[in-house]
């Protein structure tokens, strides 16, 4: 096997040298994986449907971050409220400093538990939904979709800990991947796309937050005692299939960005109902706070509801490509010398 180059003028990978990595002389190996596939459309209709069946795990994500979005809003008050009192009664650079330092430590804190909490979350999700399009059923049908969920993936995993470990070394080894791209323009047909990669580059960016679920869910579709080498295998097979993953995620994140805002202008109606029950002193701030309200009620249902949508449109889209696929070994040369984040999820 050649080594593959990554560096060109502007020290960044050119598509050539990832598309070339593909096509050079290493050896399929056959496909390292066997498992049936029973959904192969990856259509949105066909996404609805499975998230309709799963839906406890989009309304719990759902509960969650309302739940969080209340505190939130409470934690807010207290730290202006608080920085207001001091700088009133004790001095202005106190009540700076609480204000600042509730919101930054506050802030931290709620982020991480939202993340671990909305990350197990998902992962219970994509276990139940990879079970449908695989075999058409859960488990032996006695069991309910959180605890198969929450058991399928603590049986793989084991710990927590490592699940989230490895999900972090997923997410570097994608980026890394997508750093060495020049350019989707020459991907999409559609005329003047060229001007702007630099929007389809941030699009891009924002696919990751898919893929890594995406390749959990090869892990958990394809079974074995080694999820770390399948997660190994998930990532080359994604990168043979880059180029038909990547163009569907970028126009399913553009899809996602046009709903969010429509979103956000039908709940601007219930926001200002809300408005009008909130206290005199706050009303005296309507538009900024209904606006406030709308776009806090969207983001809770873009993340509980859209998202989760496009996930396992992207899931089907990824299984059906890589079905019966033989796996290239060049790919495994190129992402471990990529990048050691590759290297290390085999450890």
């Amino acid at each position: 096997m050649s080594d593959i180059s990554l560096s060109n003028g502007s020290g960044r990978g050119g598509s050539a040298d990832w598309q070339a990595a593909g096509q050079s002389q290493g050896q399929p190996q056959g496909a390292s994986h066997s498992y049936p596939l029973l959904v192969h459309d990856h259509g949105l209709g066909t996404a609805l449907k499975l998230l309709v069946e799963t839906l406890p795990y989009a309304l719990a994500r759902w509960g969650v971050l309302l739940a969080f979005a209340a505190a939130c809003a409470i934690w807010v008050i207290v730290a202006v409220g608080g920085a207001v009192w001091l700088g009133t009664h004790v001095a202005s650079v106190f009540g700076y400093c609480w204000l600042l330092g509730i919101l930054l430590l506050g802030g931290w804190i709620w982020g991480a538990i939202l993340r671990y909490t909305l990350h197990m979350i998902a992962c219970g999700h994509v276990a139940v939904v990879t079970e449908l399009i695989t075999r058409g059923s859960i488990g032996n049908g006695t069991e309910g979709q959180f605890a198969y969920g929450r058991r399928i993936v603590m049986d793989r995993f084991g710990e927590v800990a490592v699940l989230f470990g490895l999900n972090a070394l997923i997410r570097a080894v994608l980026r890394a991947f997508h750093n060495a791209l020049d350019t989707l323009g020459d991907w999409l047909p559609a005329p003047g796309m060229k001007a702007i990669v630099g929007l389809l580059n941030t699009i891009l960016s924002a696919a990751t937050r898919y893929l890594d679920k995406v390749v959990l869910s090869y892990d958990l579709a394809r079974g074995g005692d080694d999820p770390r080498r399948n997660i190994q295998d998930g990532l080359v097979y994604y990168c043979q299939n880059a180029k038909p993953i990547l163009a569907t995620s970028v126009w399913m994140v553009i899809v996602e960005r046009i709903l969010s805002i429509l979103l956000c202008l039908l709940l601007l109606v219930p926001a200002g109902v809300v408005t009008v029950w909130l206290p005199e002193a706050v009303r005296e701030y309507g538009a900024m706070v209904t606006v406030f309200i709308a776009a806090l009620l969207a983001v809770t249902v873009r993340a509980a509801f859209i998202q989760p949508l496009f996930l396992i449109c992207m899931m089907i889209r990824f299984h059906a490509l890589i079905e019966n696929q033989p796996i290239n070994s060049t790919w495994v040369g190129y992402l471990d010398g990529l990048t050691d984040k590759f290297r290390q999820i085999g450890r």
